[in-house]
């Protein structure tokens, strides 16, 4: 530890002792000696404080100016122009401006025109106009210095804390498009699997129908291709371009529906309630969790139909995917498809189950607020 480092932290208390002891000895080689020990306490009451001026300002600034105001009865010829006055005086003055907060720094501005008042009425010469801008330039500027300081100061912390929800915003915005990767990556694998072997099947016996499979996978491929450029662009870009680019929404769901039923998995879809304009995280959101579920039931349910129900209720959205396939969901697969939808609803403070069904079959169940990002 360096030399400078050890010091910094006591460094107010070892300026407050200097000044003090500067103090005494003017006090004791100059002609109010005779005074006794009361001018050497009072000379100790208003420079001992200082080292207290940055956690205790406005304290620090009473017992200092009190000091030397008792210095000043029982010392008469004390020579107020002393280093050690001088420098007390506006450390002081400077502290007041820079370490009180609150009340306290209210007080503290109140108390300046206070100052500025006692400097020119005790001067002891005739009054003169020019008297009050010298004394607002002696008492008032360093106050106004420590001031100023004191304002950039937490104007730079406002801002480093603006950076820091910002970063933290960044990467919850990054992990949300590390996300919405593996979601695409595995609607998009899943079917062009699905695809490949029914066309490889088809090949020799129906030429139609295998093209008609290989046609569904260089679509699906491109549209996963153009998606994920679009949000590996994102993580590219500059942060604050994060999440400029258009998002999935419910209003793609026809698209998606589609390419599902391309791949060989009937979709039935039904809207209830007035669809209303969602807040753009819970309607990604919402896109996702169907697509995945949808993603679950095109690799798990085996020949089967499938439904989705999208219900506008009052304050929420409710979305239903169920299937009546033989298959469990997530089983066979690496368990991330429901995990992702559980995360994506507890984001929002929202309720999720999933669960195979009585007759046969899974269901998946959602339920997103609307107003949480408004």
């Amino acid at each position: 530890m360096s030399l400078a480092r050890a010091v910094r932290p006591h460094l107010d208390t070892l300026l407050a002792v200097l000044l003090c002891v500067v103090l005494e000895v003017e006090l004791l080689l100059g002609s109010s000696a005779r005074e006794g020990p009361g001018a050497a306490l009072a000379g100790a009451l208003a420079t001992l404080p200082l080292a207290y001026r940055s956690r205790f300002a406005l304290p620090s600034f009473l017992a200092v100016w009190g000091g030397f105001a008792l210095l000043s009865r029982l010392a008469p010829s004390f020579d107020s122009g002393s280093m050690a006055f001088l420098v007390a005086f506006v450390l002081s003055l400077y502290s007041l401006g820079a370490h009180t907060r609150g009340r306290q720094a209210w007080i503290g501005a109140a108390l300046i025109p206070v100052g500025i008042t006692l400097f020119v009425t005790d001067d002891g010469d005739p009054f003169h106009p020019g008297d009050v801008v010298f004394g607002a330039l002696i008492v008032g500027g360093p106050w106004l210095a420590g001031l100023a300081l004191r304002l950039r100061r937490q104007r730079e912390q406002r801002l480093e804390r603006e950076k820091e929800a910002a970063e933290a915003a960044i990467a919850e915005e990054r992990g949300r498009i590390a996300r919405e990767l593996h979601d695409v990556v595995a609607h998009a694998i899943s079917v062009v699997v699905l695809q490949a072997r029914g066309g490889r099947r088809m090949l020799d016996d129906s030429p139609g129908e295998a093209r008609a499979a290989f046609d569904t996978i260089e679509r699906t491929a491109a549209q996963a291709l153009a998606e994920m450029r679009r949000l590996l662009g994102l993580l590219r870009a500059d942060d604050e371009q994060l999440a400029l680019a258009p998002q999935p929404s419910l209003s793609r769901l026809d698209g998606l529906v589609d390419a599902v039923r391309g791949a060989g998995l009937p979709v039935d879809v039904r809207v209830e309630g007035e669809p209303v304009e969602l807040a753009p995280g819970v309607d990604l959101s919402a896109y996702r969790i169907v697509q995945e579920a949808l993603t679950n039931a095109l690799k798990h349910a085996g020949p089967a139909r499938a439904r989705v129900v999208v219900s506008y209720a009052e304050r929420e959205l409710r979305l239903e995917i169920a299937d009546d396939g033989a298959g469990t969901g997530d089983a066979g697969g690496t368990g991330h498809g429901l995990t992702g939808i559980r995360e994506r609803v507890s984001v929002y403070g929202g309720e999720f189950e999933a669960g195979p069904r009585r007759d046969g079959g899974f269901t998946v169940r959602a339920r997103l607020p609307y107003a949480l990002e408004q």
